[in-house]
């Protein structure tokens, strides 16, 4: 037990980088958070635990994105009360999690993740034949949490109550001077858990940051290791990468350092399609300015995007085999999709919403005033019309076309009464409504009954 104790105490300290004069300790005049901008919830978090007798800070992202003058889209909390300790304290709070056990504390629409300090692995914690950490619930103190943390300029720790911020790896610093710094050394910290290089990237990108050389010198050799990675974890990263408003400077850092395999495995295939990354550069960038702009931003978009010209290909070569449009289109989709899934596991309601873009693209190209009607209805219908304004952009499709549905999708319900009856004017004038009017077959009179047809005839003969 004593020669467990001696164990993990040295690999602490080993993983710990050394801090001569402690943490420090900047007020607000030094760090310029404005309290307005902090989540109510989290401070009643901290609040709370802290009437309890337990520390408790926000921390992370938050502080990192607050300092940086950023709007954080989510607020967590550490603490040294431990789960059991943590959830009876609050009227709506669940345990989650295996590798890494912590509190979902409910608010409505917001959940803060509260979680406990944790301390640096040690030589018994479990891990995989590279190194990954497969359980992390080795509680520890403030100290040790901060130093178990990826990088610097996110072991910062915010009090709502005092508005101080406590940074013990200099991490403030780091964030002025925009630099993405390994706390520990890089090579074992990637090791431990390699999503840690696609969280530099796309730091370095959201806060058109560099990455340390250190830092960045064992990304590109150790990129394989992001394999044995759970697919899902892979494909939540790569949608924060993609929705970090910095979309196509995380993907061009990707290709350099070579993630883009393990994680966006159809890329190369994508871009190697004539005019395709210029078409994947206008979907990035559209996705950029609606994050910039507070806007939401749709996965299903972005992944109908990367696929697109894909599914075009297919679709086109199936129809000069002979099958009708309709049914081409749905037959490519369904090969595409399904042939990259088995790298990168789209979750289901996605790949739907996506078909659903896709379908409508044939739609449009001619369809009558009811068929539109019932197009209005679907869920999908604005981020189609979305796409179909990309496809003009990029020149697929007349701008003007596409223009005519955007126009449409903006109407209130008067609008588009008025549109699509314009739109039914015309195509009569023009004779084409899209479909032939079926005309009903005549009635042929009904035979005269036997009896009288012979009566008649004997009076015919005499």
């Amino acid at each position: 037990m004593l020669k467990k104790t001696i164990r993990g105490l040295v690999a602490r300290l080993r993983a710990a980088p050394r801090v001569p004069s402690g943490p420090l300790r900047l007020a607000r005049e030094a760090h310029g958070i404005n309290p307005r901008h902090v989540s109510r919830h989290a401070i009643k978090v901290c609040d709370v635990l802290k009437q309890h007798g337990y520390q408790a800070y926000i921390v992370g992202g938050a502080v990192r994105d607050l300092i940086a003058g950023l709007e954080p889209k989510d607020f967590d909390v550490a603490t040294n009360a431990t789960p059991e300790q943590i959830r009876p304290l609050f009227r709506r709070a669940r345990i989650i999690g295996r590798r890494f056990r912590l509190v979902h504390v409910v608010f409505g629409r917001e959940i803060i993740e509260t979680s406990t300090f944790r301390a640096a692995a040690d030589d018994d914690t479990p891990t995989d034949d590279h190194g990954r950490l497969l359980r992390d619930n080795l509680f520890g103190t403030h100290e040790e949490d901060a130093a178990r943390r990826d990088f610097t300029l996110n072991a910062l720790y915010y009090d709502p109550l005092t508005e101080e911020v406590i940074d013990f790896h200099g991490g403030v610093q780091d964030l002025q001077q925009r630099v993405v710094r390994m706390i520990g050394d890089p090579e074992t910290r990637y090791r431990e858990d390699p999503v840690r290089m696609l969280r530099a990237l796309r730091f370095a990108a959201k806060l058109d940051a560099r990455i340390e050389p250190a830092t960045q010198a064992p990304i590109r050799a150790l990129a394989p290791l992001l394999d044995n990675v759970p697919a899902s974890r892979r494909f939540d990263e790569l949608i924060k990468l993609l929705t970090c408003g910095q979309a196509m400077n995380c993907l061009e850092a990707m290709r350099r350092e070579n993630l883009h395999t393990p994680v966006l495995p159809m890329l190369d295939e994508a871009l190697a399609l004539e005019g395709n990354e210029e078409f994947i550069a206008l979907a990035l960038e559209r996705t950029d300015v609606r994050v910039r702009t507070g806007q939401s931003v749709s996965p299903s978009f972005l992944f109908a995007a990367l696929l697109w010209r894909l599914v075009q290909q297919r679709w086109h070569a199936l129809c000069q085999d002979g099958e009708p449009p309709a049914q081409a289109l749905a037959q490519a989709a369904d090969e595409i999709v399904t042939r990259h899934n088995r790298r990168l596991p789209i979750q289901k309601r996605i790949q739907a919403d996506m078909r659903d873009i896709w379908f409508m693209q044939a739609r449009f190209e001619r369809s009558t005033p009811r068929a539109i009607w019932r197009m209005l209805a679907q869920p999908r219908f604005r981020a189609a019309v979305d796409f179909l304004q990309l496809r003009a952009e990029a020149r697929e499709v007349d701008s003007v076309q596409a223009q005519w549905w955007m126009d449409l999708a903006d109407a209130d319900q008067a609008g588009r009464s008025e549109m699509l009856t314009a739109l039914q004017e015309k195509q009569q004038a023009g004779g084409s409504t899209g479909k032939k009017r079926r005309r009903r077959p005549r009635r042929r009179p009904a035979a005269a009954p036997a009896t009288e047809t012979a009566g008649k005839g004997e009076a015919g003969a005499s």
